[in-house]
């Protein structure tokens, strides 16, 4: 054997012993970590220990709740769902505004209403009458895909 091929020989039984001893130093580590786990479990601990309360803010609290502090609520009283509209004056679907802004040649303007001082998007196809920008007018509003539209517009005369 030359010199060459024995030095390949012993980098590669200490590279071995290398690979050999870091996976012992892993195992090693590993066990040290399922000893802490197992030390810090929380398994055997008591009822009493793992139980929570909520206090009277609703946060959640160590400490059992004061029995002189308790409070009796009445089944009827628990609300469960969305409350209903109370019956008040129905609002007016009509509303009036001001044109703010319309452009023809692109069929799209701005109103801005007068209660509210809201701009409402409308489209030339929800113009019931020809109008400019400072029109007083009067219209509707709906819902579309990127919020309120005016439709229903017709000047004020």
């Amino acid at each position: 054997m030359n010199k060459s091929s024995e030095n390949s020989g012993k980098k590669e039984n200490l590279s071995k012993k290398e690979v050999e001893k870091r996976k012992l130093q892993k195992q090693k580590e590993k066990q040290e970590k399922k000893e802490e786990r197992q030390a810090n479990s929380k398994k055997g601990k008591s009822l009493e220990d793992m139980m929570a309360y909520i206090d009277e803010d609703g946060n959640i609290t160590s400490t059992p709740p004061d029995p002189s502090r308790k409070k009796e609520v009445n089944l009827e009283d628990i609300q469960i769902g969305v409350a209903r509209q109370a019956e008040g004056e129905p609002v007016s679907l009509i509303r009036t505004g001001t044109v703010t802004f319309f452009n023809e040649s692109k069929g799209y303007g701005f109103i801005k209403d007068q209660r509210t001082q809201e701009s409402i998007f409308v489209h030339i196809n929800g113009l019931l009458d020809r109008v400019r920008e400072n029109s007083k007018v009067t219209f509707e509003v709906e819902m579309g895909h990127k919020g309120p539209n005016a439709v229903r517009v017709k000047l004020v005369k």
